[in-house]
């Protein structure tokens, strides 16, 4: 924390305005799933895609190849969000068009899931069922693929009715066979208004003034941009990776950094402290 002071205040606000006026705003890959296990990287929803038996190692490999051209512009700290921005857009766009050659079927979803090595956030069951329990409303907004994080959720049990979620799904055809991606793309740096055209979500829950926010990149803060009156706003940003490199960066820009944390045991923290009765 780079003032612990203002976090502890922001925390104390959250508090005393109470459980109803609560909203949590979350990415999903890397913040609410793990970013490694025992060493190993663990995958994002688009991995889990591309390293699916479904694909071929053809299209592995052309997969592969735009990971490492578009990954280091993404992270790359010296390069400003315009120079970025058309360049993830034609990322995303290229890696939805392999897949989409892919005759990827509905049906198969469920067992690539199963078959990957993807992890929640150790304390996951307690996080999804807390604000279950609460009725805090889960808003997860998300550049990956819905279709797959869904079904990441769904498995692990605690896909409750609280949760909305943003993000890009796939669009099959009558016979369930992938033939492309639903508008608008959404890629790390456009988690914002512009593609939120269902900005009658925050409308409705235009009495929840307090936020928490949680996300693990630059391009996270700006998703809570469709609420309409924030009163308290709590960003915690996930700080997984080139950690020295990164760390003024995220110092500046989040009220906590948790650096190489996978564990929710932070923000679970906050929430058992936000709910119980005093």
């Amino acid at each position: 924390m780079k003032n612990p002071d203002h976090v502890r205040g922001i925390i104390s606000s959250i508090k005393k305005d109470g459980v109803n006026k609560l909203q949590v705003i979350s990415d999903f890959d890397m913040t609410l799933s793990r970013f490694g296990w025992n060493g190993r990287r663990c995958p994002t929803s688009h991995n889990i895609l591309d390293n699916s038996q479904v694909i071929t190692e053809e299209g592995k490999k052309q997969l592969k190849d735009l990971l490492h051209y578009y990954y280091p512009i993404e992270i790359d700290p010296n390069r400003t969000l315009e120079e970025k921005c058309p360049l993830m857009v034609e990322w995303w766009t290229r890696a939805h068009d392999l897949l989409s050659q892919q005759k990827i079927l509905k049906g198969d979803i469920a067992q690539i899931v199963k078959e990957s090595e993807v992890m929640l956030r150790d304390g996951f069951n307690e996080f999804f069922d807390q604000l279950h329990k609460n009725n805090v409303p889960l808003f997860i907004f998300s550049a990956g693929v819905g279709d797959i994080l869904e079904e990441i959720i769904r498995q692990a049990n605690v896909f409750h009715p609280n949760i909305n979620v943003v993000s890009n799904y796939m669009d099959f055809d009558d016979d369930g066979i992938l033939r492309g991606f639903k508008r608008p793309l959404i890629h790390t740096y456009n988690k914002n208004n512009t593609v939120l055209n269902n900005t009658e979500y925050f409308q409705q829950l235009s009495t929840k003034t307090s936020i928490i926010l949680l996300g693990d990149s630059m391009g996270d803060l700006t998703m809570s941009d469709g609420v309409t009156n924030v009163k308290n706003i709590l960003k915690i940003g996930f700080l997984n990776d080139k950690v020295e490199e990164h760390r003024g960066k995220y110092l500046e820009s989040y009220d906590i950094v948790l650096e190489r944390d996978e564990t929710l045991d932070v923000v679970n923290g906050i929430l058992r402290y936000t709910f119980t009765e005093t």
